[in-house]
């Protein structure tokens, strides 16, 4: 039995339970998937909206703006990779130019800080880089760039070093209320209790939101997004995040560095049905980078590393959707740019809860704060040799292409949230994440997983629920 339950182990998810971990009350975080920031936490854009593309008096736009003024301490505090790098929203022509001076005028009913319209030279002296047929600019200097799914991880490993419980592998299939208290039951035949039940779920709030109340009138699509990932030796290639002028499916195809060096392009923007259909298609891709390199010379189809698809929330008002009804509090539809107002978002819900006097008094034994997870790889080589005489482990390199050692991958296991998968080590390293893609290093990460969980080497899987590495054993016979 817990005081609250989170549905959903995202990275809106992960701040709520980190702000209820701050009161004096038990938290518990269930998750349908195998680790955290598994739904669109792990697969969007990266990017700190500025916050001038929100309505004006929607609740989009004021969590947006609160969310990007917030998120360089969040960052600070979690150990988290930031940059505030800014943004130009480029135009082609008269049309664009009109559509820009409109976002002008929104971002400064909204709050953001420092708009700016840029013509011609004064574009090309920032973004040497950018087309010779874009004409028009708005600038976004407050605009910044993150490690989306590390912020995930990071604000649910504060939360349960504060505390928190986290299961993973907890699909929601029913909810029930009796005598005031919320029963949730697994797919699986689990329970958990609570007296509040906080909905996180993403693409799936409006089925929790259902199980909880007939009458829900909440309603979410998904959106399909997809994007390439480009070797870091084309991270320079812009220093801005470059958006085109938005129309209503969205921002439409960014080009931005990220936190990490790499160049990141997309992605598209397709309404579907399947809350599940995260596959790339040759279609999409094309587009993208088309697109892509129509915004920006020099972009390289052959340094293309990976790609990737993600989901977003899309809900029926076109704005975020954030209420509360008996001890119920729904947060759905929460799109772009729900990562940038992901901190903003659990402080309205807390003072929510605050209002409806669900909370108890604080926990002055709370700490906002997290030990950064790459600190090794950002010691001077001095500082490294210190280090490995003391971790030894340190001084084995297992991923080459992002310099990750074994002592870095044995602490991602060990650590909240603990990684018990490849990708989940990968999340938390970058292992596996450089040029190669794991072609070097997942063998080795696998050993590794295999080891510290005390499990058979093929027993360990790349992403949970049955996707096994290995499928057996070719020589030595049975496991000894």
């Amino acid at each position: 039995m817990y005081d609250f339950v989170v549905i959903g182990a995202g990275v809106v998810g992960g701040f709520v339970a980190r702000a209820l971990t701050s009161y004096k009350c038990s938290v518990c975080i269930v998750e349908k998937e195998s680790d955290v920031a598994m739904g669109a936490s792990k697969a969007n854009s990266a990017i700190v909206h500025a916050g001038f593309d929100a309505k004006e008096g929607s609740l989009k736009a004021e969590l947006n703006v609160k969310g990007s003024e917030m998120m360089e301490e969040v960052a600070m505090e979690l150990g988290v990779p930031y940059r505030r790098n800014g943004a130009l929203v480029i135009g082609f022509d008269k049309d664009d130019e009109e559509t820009l001076k409109g976002l002008l005028k929104r971002g400064n009913a909204n709050g953001v800080k420092g708009l700016k319209l840029l013509y011609g030279d004064e574009i090309r002296e920032i973004e040497p880089n950018i087309s010779v047929n874009v004409t028009c600019a708005l600038s976004a200097p407050t605009s910044a760039i993150i490690s989306p799914y590390e912020l995930a991880v990071a604000a649910i490993g504060n939360a349960m070093d504060n505390g928190a419980e986290l299961m993973c592998d907890f699909e929601v299939a029913s909810i029930e209320r009796e005598n005031g208290v919320y029963k949730l039951v697994s797919a699986d035949g689990k329970e958990v209790s609570a007296n509040c039940v906080i909905n996180c779920a993403g693409v799936y709030s409006d089925a929790v939101a259902a199980m909880a109340d007939e009458s829900s009138t909440v309603s979410v699509y998904p959106r399909r997004g997809e994007y390439m990932v480009f070797d870091k030796t084309c991270g320079s290639l812009v220093n801005n995040t470059i958006f085109r002028t938005p129309t209503k499916m969205g921002k439409g195809i960014l080009v931005t560095p990220t936190v990490d060096g790499n160049l990141l392009i997309g992605p598209t923007a397709e309404n579907i049905d399947d809350k599940e259909a995260k596959e790339t298609t040759a279609s999409g891709l094309s587009s993208v980078l088309a697109e892509a390199m129509a915004n920006v010379n020099g972009i390289q189809r052959g340094k293309i590393i990976t790609s990737f698809c993600g989901l977003r929330a899309v809900g029926n008002t076109g704005d975020f959707i954030i209420n509360f009804k008996d001890n119920f509090v729904n947060a759905a539809g929460i799109e772009s740019p729900g990562l940038t107002s992901s901190p903003a978002i659990a402080e309205y819900i807390i003072k929510m809860l605050e209002r409806e006097g669900v909370l108890p008094e604080k926990n002055e034994k709370f700490s906002p704060k997290r030990a950064p997870f790459h600190e090794f790889r950002n010691m001077t080589n001095a500082e490294k040799t210190a280090y490995i005489l003391f971790n030894p482990e340190y001084g084995r390199l297992v991923c080459r292409c992002e310099k990750v050692t074994e002592g870095e991958i044995i602490k991602a296991i060990r650590t909240n949230p603990p990684a018990r998968t490849v990708d989940a080590v990968k999340r938390r390293t970058r292992s596996g994440m450089g040029r190669c893609q794991g072609g070097f290093c997942m063998a080795t990460v696998t050993d590794i997983l295999a080891r510290e969980l005390g499990i058979p080497y093929e027993a360990v899987t790349k992403d949970g629920k049955g996707s096994f590495i290995n499928i057996g054993r070719t020589k030595g016979g049975e496991e000894k």
